[in-house]
């Protein structure tokens, strides 16, 4: 027995279930106590791109983390863009890098780098095992981390001679996870007594206020007050469709967000923060609390939210029932029209399996889609919360595995698809039931849009290549054939219609490609 197998051990006792990973040399003896020890689920990703995303899809579908395996300071630099949106996104991850022996640091071989430096700016917690007698604590220490309070990545950091030192240290048993901050009662009570003398309140939920209870809750506070709901523009996950309460987006484009938010006098902050502009424009404010709005919260993503809410309800004692969505009714489809993204929204609310799973990394499309199934069959919603394309068909690998026996999609833009299309592999390898839709607008449609808003005029021919993807156009269907996965064209309406349905009628994953 060596190291290792005492941390895999460990961290199974922990409840970590699941490993995405792409190893090297380092890991070797990682990847031989993984062989070896029933309990942990390994999954090989070929980039470690679509390791960390498969890890932040499956923490915020299961609500605890998985761990991924990766090789050294490159190897987790491959990742980082993944781990950003986790960490943006709290979701609990283990992020597990191997480093060169101890004794190896020192000679500077070609892979040698500060690996503690590359994880640092996209983990809530890193560590280093100094010595093979602390790879059990380390391990429980990484898992107590990742769950925060405020969730998040944590990194550790687990050298060779580590690894493989024969020493036996002790598996440690389960530990209770540090749990969410309770909010004060002296808290609900003022913001209470604030919602009540407001006279055009809006309440914005972001993170785990999102989830059914933290929904069914603000809906009562709602109706009690006549606060406006508002979510965060994105949000980890969202619990979405009939039967539920429905909050609005706040949009995207900051002068539309204070445009809707304009006339409010108490902005009541609901697991998140005073809402900001994604990117700074000129001559535009970056701070979206409207001017003269007071703002105030009743807890931050460390907080228990969810119950934060329901002690809310209860100060109002005599609030009618939420207002839940009913079932909407899919309307006529014109099956020779030019496929946009809003037919394929009809067509998922005509054929979207119950409590299916949506991992949106499609930015305007997505966009369109989103509001067709508002009241559709019920399904979570995974937002792209750090902004960091790349994270749809990832996020779908460990959604999938998070969540066997639901229908999963990912929503991906070509552009941002082309960065982790990998994932298709480890779809095809698991016999996941994935749908991936790629929209091949075969260009970088939001850059088109934000070249437009920062001010820097008409683009020339050298701007207009920066942002085109059509010289040569990505042929989708050969790639994902070529990954193992079964694929679809689609240029109208209808057929995008018959290509959904037969997807699902096949199961396993599949691709469609949306020509808009």
């Amino acid at each position: 027995m060596f190291a290792a197998e005492s941390l895999v051990r460990t961290l199974i006792n922990q409840g970590v279930e699941v490993c995405f990973t792409n190893p090297g040399t380092s890991e070797m003896h990682m990847v031989a106590a993984l062989d070896r020890i029933e309990g942990m689920r390994s999954v090989l990703c070929l980039f470690e791109g679509v390791a960390t995303g498969a890890a932040d899809g499956y923490a915020r579908m299961a609500g605890k983390p998985a761990c991924t395996l990766l090789h050294l300071g490159p190897g987790v630099g491959n990742g980082l863009a993944n781990l950003h949106n986790a960490q943006r996104g709290h979701a609990p991850v283990v992020n597990i890098v191997g480093d060169h022996a101890r004794h190896h640091l020192k000679l500077d071989a070609p892979l040698t780098s500060d690996v503690e430096g590359v994880c640092r700016p996209m983990s809530r917690w890193v560590g280093t095992v100094r010595e093979p007698s602390e790879v059990s604590t380390m391990a429980v220490e990484a898992v107590r981390q990742a769950y925060g309070p405020a969730r998040g990545v944590a990194s550790l950091i687990l050298p060779a001679d580590c690894a493989w030192s024969d020493a036996e240290p002790d598996v440690l048993p389960a530990i209770e996870p540090p749990a969410a901050i309770p909010v004060p009662a002296d808290t609900v009570a003022e913001i209470a007594d604030a919602l009540k003398a407001a006279k055009a309140p809006v309440i914005l939920l972001g993170n785990d206020a999102c989830l059914d209870t933290g929904l069914e809750a603000a809906g009562r506070i709602a109706e009690a007050t006549g606060a406006k709901l508002f979510m965060d523009t994105f949000v980890p996950r969202i619990a979405r469709g009939h039967g539920r309460v429905s909050p609005k987006r706040l949009a995207y484009f900051g002068e539309q967000a204070l445009e809707e938010l304009a006339g409010t006098d108490l902005l009541v902050i609901a697991g998140s923060k005073p809402p900001v502009a994604f990117f700074a424009y000129p001559d535009q404010p970056g701070e979206l609390t409207p001017p003269g709005a007071r703002a105030v919260t009743l807890g931050d993503a460390s907080s228990d939210i969810q119950e934060a809410l329901v002690s809310l309800a209860a100060q109002f004692p005599d609030a009618p029932a939420p207002k839940l969505s009913k079932l909407s009714q899919a309307p006529k489809l014109f099956p020779d029209e030019l496929l946009n993204p809003g037919y394929v929204g009809i067509s998922l609310l005509r054929h979207m399996p119950e409590d299916s799973v949506i991992c949106d990394d499609a930015t305007t499309s997505g966009m369109g889609v989103f509001p067709w199934i508002e009241h559709g069959p019920r399904h979570d919603w995974l937002c792209l919360t750090g902004g960091a394309i790349g994270s749809g068909m990832p996020q779908a690998v460990g959604a999938a595995m998070a969540c066997p026996d639901r229908q999963v999609f990912a929503l991906c833009g070509d552009g941002a698809a082309a960065y982790t299309l990998q994932a298709l592999w480890t779809q095809a390898r698991e016999k996941q039931n994935i749908v991936n839709v790629v929209f091949a607008n075969h260009s970088y449609l939001v850059l088109n849009v934000e070249l437009a808003r920062v001010g820097a005029g008409e683009p020339g021919p050298a701007a207009q290549q920066m942002l085109s993807l059509d010289n040569p156009k990505m042929d989708w269907v050969k790639l994902a054939e070529g990954f193992g996965v079964p694929a679809r064209r689609a240029a109208t309406a209808g057929e995008f219609d018959e290509a959904l349905q037969a997807a699902l009628a096949e199961g396993g994953p599949q691709l469609i490609v949306a020509e808009i």
